[in-house]
């Protein structure tokens, strides 16, 4: 009998306290699910604590375990991307390691998977992440909305469910500015919700910081929207525009009442017309080039330094992952 395999990816930083309580509700999921095989790929992005020594426990008690270790923090969409690139299942599920992500969604998902679905999103109905964290991300959210070049849905994170033929085309896809929730909606394959109410962190801290928080809203919105540089012409028939009524104004003022204006008031009032649009456009064109500069460089979008595992032993690369300049191995 054929049994389909579902790929589990974690990324994890400095969540020690909450590793073996996350694999504890993950068997129990895989015991309820005997039809699947399941494999867990646990990423260390770079921890601080014991997390690495963690996943290297459970690796030695469930051949499942697939574990890998970055050299350094490369960031969580990076170790989205070497799990997803290691990842051996017909259906790929991302969940966090904090448990705020309940995993027992896990079979609801796969339910929905099975019913025809190539994309399965949890959906939190409610946060409790704080009166300012929630103000910001609902903004966020209409704002990415509103001027995405795809629809991303809105309330979703990286708790998913993708099917591998999402997978593959994702795949062909390596630029460095990544943004999975974008990236996942314009494959544009079919898609469903499952909803949950959001809990609290169990234990340890969150690894997204405001400044990373802020980093992640301007990668989704530069990867997925030319909004910015709409923005820039938006502003610039606005500076345009007051500074010519300015003109207008002190040109009549002058011509028609005999009022007398020193030469400065009508060169300030030019300048001020120019330089706003000359120092924005500017900014926004060297944001762009930046990137495409960035993206010429070619540099492996991510370095393992370890890993662990049975699987990894007789499977160092997938068979699905990309050529070898997308990332270095440096096995201890």
């Amino acid at each position: 009998m054929f049994m389909k395999k579902i790929s589990i990816v974690i990324p994890m930083y400095n969540e020690e306290a909450n590793i073996f309580s996350m694999y504890s509700r993950l068997c129990l999921i895989t015991k309820s699910l005997p039809d699947y095989i399941f494999e867990f790929i646990c990423i260390n992005d770079g921890s601080r604590d014991a997390t690495w020594q963690c996943i290297q426990t459970i690796a030695l008690q469930d051949d499942r375990v697939k574990g890998i270790s970055f050299s350094r923090n490369f960031g969580v969409q990076m170790a989205l991307t070497a799990g997803h690139d290691h990842a051996t299942g017909d259906a790929i599920i991302t969940i966090d390691a904090d448990l705020q992500d309940p995993p027992e969604l896990i079979t609801d998902m796969i339910k929905a998977w099975e019913e025809g679905h190539y994309i399965v999103y949890a959906r939190r109905m409610s946060r409790n992440d704080g009166f300012l964290k929630d103000l910001t991300a609902s903004l966020y959210y209409k704002l990415l909305t509103a001027v995405a070049d795809v629809p991303i849905p809105e309330n979703v994170g990286d708790f998913r469910l993708i099917d591998r033929a999402v997978l593959n085309q994702i795949n062909t896809c390596r630029e460095r500015y990544r943004y999975w929730r974008g990236m996942v909606a314009w494959t544009g394959f079919k898609h469903t919700f499952v909803y949950f109410t959001r809990p609290e962190r169990v234990a340890g801290q969150t690894g997204y910081t405001w400044l990373k928080l802020l980093k992640l809203a301007f990668d989704g919105i530069t990867s997925f929207s030319m909004f910015p540089l709409k923005l820039a012409a938006y502003s610039g028939v606005f500076v345009i525009a007051t500074g010519m009524c300015m003109f207008v104004y002190i040109s009549c003022d002058a011509f028609l009442f005999g009022a007398r204006y020193p030469l400065f008031k009508w060169l300030v009032t030019i300048i001020y017309i120019f330089m706003g649009v000359q120092f924005l456009l500017m900014w926004l064109l060297g944001e762009y080039i930046g990137r495409m500069h960035d993206e010429q460089k070619q540099r492996p979008l991510y370095i393992i330094e370890k890993m662990c595992g049975a699987q990894v032993v007789k499977e160092p690369l997938s068979t699905h992952s990309l050529p070898q300049n997308n990332e270095i191995n440096v096995f201890h």
